[in-house]
């Protein structure tokens, strides 16, 4: 007898029960269910109240590194990553193990991570517990979480220096006020 006779190998009984409507016996399923999809990290959670959260949105993820770019027309730019750029923006949220370097001209910053450069917080600028603000400071508010760390050249912004896109970063040259 030939094994592609074998009853068991092409299941003649399935083929038997699809052709007799009155069979009892059901035939198994054609195709197996689909597999679960792998679990994706949750995205970055956004509060209501927050301004960021509508508009345009970079994510730059963890192990990713993004070099010599210049960031426009971003109003969020979220590093899991490395960023070596130029930007500015609405929101900078730099996560725990995030690193950016460079020159950023925001509204609101929120550093977890690392920051290294020029920076210039039009509004506010926020360095959590574990967060590392290093370089050319500017900053319209400023908290710091107990851990945080705050050095370089470090300065408040006046009611003036507010400019975005259409001035330069820096509109009045600011004294050293540390």
């Amino acid at each position: 007898m030939s094994l592609f006779k074998n009853d068991a190998l092409f299941g003649r009984l399935e083929d038997a029960a699809r052709k007799d409507p009155r069979s009892s016996q059901t035939p198994p399923a054609q195709n197996p269910p689909p597999l679960p999809r792998p679990p994706y990290p949750e995205p970055v959670k956004q509060d209501a109240a927050r301004p960021d959260s509508k508009g345009s949105k970079l994510i730059v993820g963890p192990d990713i590194k993004l070099k010599g770019a210049e960031i426009t027309d971003c109003d969020t730019l979220v590093v899991e990553g490395r960023v070596e750029a130029a930007m500015d923006s609405r929101v900078i949220q730099i996560a725990q193990q995030g690193v950016f370097c460079g020159t950023a001209g925001i509204d609101v910053a929120e550093i977890h991570g690392r920051f290294e450069g020029e920076l210039t917080a039009r509004k506010q600028l926020v360095i959590h517990a574990t967060g590392k603000v290093t370089g050319k400071i500017r900053y319209g508010k400023l908290q710091i979480e107990e851990g945080g760390e705050l050095s370089g050249d470090i300065g408040a912004l006046g009611a003036g220096d507010t400019a975005r896109k259409d001035k330069p970063l820096l509109a009045k040259p600011l004294t050293n006020l540390v």
